[in-house]
């Protein structure tokens, strides 16, 4: 397990901290370590998001204003090119 050291935590936040922690009936210690784990539970990273999403984003707000379908359970064909 590793260890963080959070210095100069200010007063106000230790003792709400602990206060927090006693009504809860947990140490300091467990409490911000449930916090912590919490605060970083549903964050995701860009390789988490689906391409279709990332793509979304990096266009949003640039003038392109189209609704694209999302196609759910459809089997992937090859693209048909006429010659």
């Amino acid at each position: 397990m590793a260890q963080v050291v959070v210095r100069k935590l200010n007063e106000a936040v230790k003792k709400r901290l602990k206060q927090r922690a006693a009504r809860r009936g947990h140490s300091m210690e467990a409490e911000i370590r449930d916090i912590l784990s919490v605060a970083v539970a549903g964050e995701k990273s860009s390789r988490e998001e689906g391409l279709g999403t990332r793509i979304a984003r990096r266009f949003a707000g640039k003038g392109l204003d189209f609704d694209i379908p999302e196609w759910h359970g459809e089997q992937a064909r090859p693209a048909k090119f006429k010659r």
